[in-house]
């Protein structure tokens, strides 16, 4: 299966779904509180639809060659910018609440991650995100191999090629040590 190649910079399209999960999320929260089910009515008349709107108009996410940078927020906005060959995984995690929204989170681990590290990073709801995840291996993959000279190869093939020179040293054991009883 070829994957077309994305022009990057390539930038990730999110689901407008994410507002009324972030608006309804928010209020299990609040309702979890005592303090904050006298705010509920606010949250979801007003100020929980207003947030969770400009929230969802700031997020931005965006591939280039050498890296995946994230940025959100309203009142205190953040941008992450992570290299891409410090990327070792892109995990999926989908709660039941996510999952009736038809909803992600993609989770980086990254290379030297410590639980204060700036470069922990989680996006929620991009669309295609298995897409998107693919396309963020691929292009780390492509930039560790132009660093290390050496040419793109199918993981497939590389997997079968392992195979096949282990069992071709099993075969030559055997061989030795029917030698050896003989």
């Amino acid at each position: 299966m070829t994957h077309s190649e994305p022009s990057l910079p390539f930038k990730a399209q999110f689901n407008p779904i994410i507002r009324t999960y972030l608006l309804l999320y928010t209020a299990a929260i609040l309702v979890a509180t005592v303090f904050g089910i006298v705010l509920l009515p606010f949250w979801l008349l007003g100020v929980g639809q207003w947030w969770s709107r400009h929230y969802f108009h700031k997020l931005d996410c965006e591939l280039t060659e050498r890296s995946l940078r994230f940025q959100k927020g309203i009142i205190v906005q953040v941008e992450k910018t992570i290299p891409l060959e410090n990327i070792q995984d892109v995990t999926f995690v989908a709660g039941p609440l996510l999952r009736y929204f038809d909803l992600c989170i993609l989770k980086f681990e990254t290379a030297g991650q410590s639980p204060n590290q700036a470069h922990n990073m989680e996006l929620i709801g991009i669309i295609d995100a298995q897409n998107f995840r693919t396309q963020i291996l691929e292009q780390r993959q492509k930039l560790i191999n132009a660093r290390t000279g050496q040419q793109p190869i199918d993981s497939d093939q590389a997997l079968l090629i392992d195979i096949r020179d282990a069992l071709h040293d099993i075969r030559q054991l055997l061989r030795d040590t029917l030698r050896q009883t003989v």
